[in-house]
């Protein structure tokens, strides 16, 4: 089979971005390259492959390189949630994937990498179903590690949302509404920056740092994806105490970024208010997925429990996040 593989120049961010979005059985927005290039260009060492089959594209590995120890490490990618192998359906067999896994090593070998780190395509976000590629890495002796992701069906919440949240959370959501509370689509730069400041209370009560900047938010919504990127808040008066930043996939997923409120209005029990809201617009739109993320850290090994009870009161369902890891012998 005439299979190659190239690395990425930026000549290649309109035919990389048409097969991510429109030709790739695993692709969303944030492995695109009008997405990842929203960082600043030195804050990550690109190091993105793309496989061909003659001249069409077959895979593109969104991906950088880092370094441990002073070996190289292919790591996909930083910059974003997930990075993994994206790939066509018309080289979805096995023999095929076969013959792209040898070549994607084999490249890796020859450029010196000692360590290959994937984190792959949620399978809730993708397009049909991957295991194959699962299986594959599974074969070549990657190390697989689970985080445990979060997700409703809508269908279940049609006629009766509450119906599906857990006493304790239809209680919280009743006592919100004696609050006066209000939910806004955010949509204009200053109410977008009043999100991100409630956004960095709870990031610092949690000893985290941002990953966005202000900035970085509004390139990504007003300039990059102003259809797949939303943001919402929940004011009391004037002030808002809740908002989030919701990813939308292919018109059928609601994602939940950022969830954030202000600790001082918690007795108003907002993140009730908020996610009850976003979940009837879901709804509203006719979409099938409503997604909070994980609730694991450290590749999987620990749980957050308490906050796997606060999703699981909204009647989550579970899927795993998969990443790889292998170490190469050069």
């Amino acid at each position: 089979m005439n299979y190659r593989i190239e690395k990425y120049t930026s000549t290649m961010q309109k035919e990389w971005d048409e097969f991510v979005l429109k030709k790739s059985i695993n692709g969303t927005f944030l492995q695109t390259r009008r997405f990842i290039e929203y960082h600043p260009k030195d804050r990550f060492m690109d190091y993105s492959l793309i496989a061909y089959k003659g001249n069409a594209i077959i895979a593109c590995i969104l991906a950088c390189e880092l370094k441990e120890a002073e070996e190289k490490v292919f790591f996909s990618h930083k910059g974003t949630s997930y990075g993994g192998i994206i790939v066509s359906p018309n080289i979805y067999n096995a023999s095929s994937i076969s013959v792209l896994m040898d070549l994607f090593e084999e490249y890796l070998k020859n450029e010196g990498f000692k360590k290959v780190y994937l984190k792959m395509t949620p399978s809730i976000l993708s397009r049909e179903n991957v295991d194959l590629l699962d299986y594959f890495l599974y074969q070549r002796g990657y190390t697989q590690y689970n985080e445990l992701n979060y997700y409703m069906r809508l269908k279940r919440y049609k006629e009766d949302i509450l119906s599906q949240f857990s006493s304790s959370k239809r209680r919280d959501y009743r006592y919100s509404l004696k609050n006066d509370l209000i939910f806004k689509e955010l949509t204009m730069p200053e109410s977008i920056k009043g999100f991100y400041e409630v956004l960095q209370l709870n990031l610092k009560k949690l000893g985290l740092n941002s990953v966005h900047t202000y900035e970085e938010l509004l390139d990504l919504k007003l300039k990059r994806f102003n259809e797949n990127i939303e943001f919402y808040g929940v004011y009391q008066g004037q002030q808002m105490i809740a908002g989030s930043m919701v990813f939308l996939f292919d018109d059928k997923i609601m994602h939940t970024q950022y969830l954030s409120s202000d600790e001082k209005y918690l007795t108003y029990f907002p993140m009730d208010f908020l996610i009850y809201n976003l979940i009837s617009l879901a709804v509203d739109r006719g979409l099938e997925i409503f997604t909070f993320g994980i609730c694991t850290e450290d590749q999987g090994r620990y749980l957050n429990l308490g906050l796997s009870r606060f999703k699981e009161g909204f009647g989550t369902e579970y899927c795993l996040n998969k990443s790889f890891e292998k170490t190469l012998m050069l």
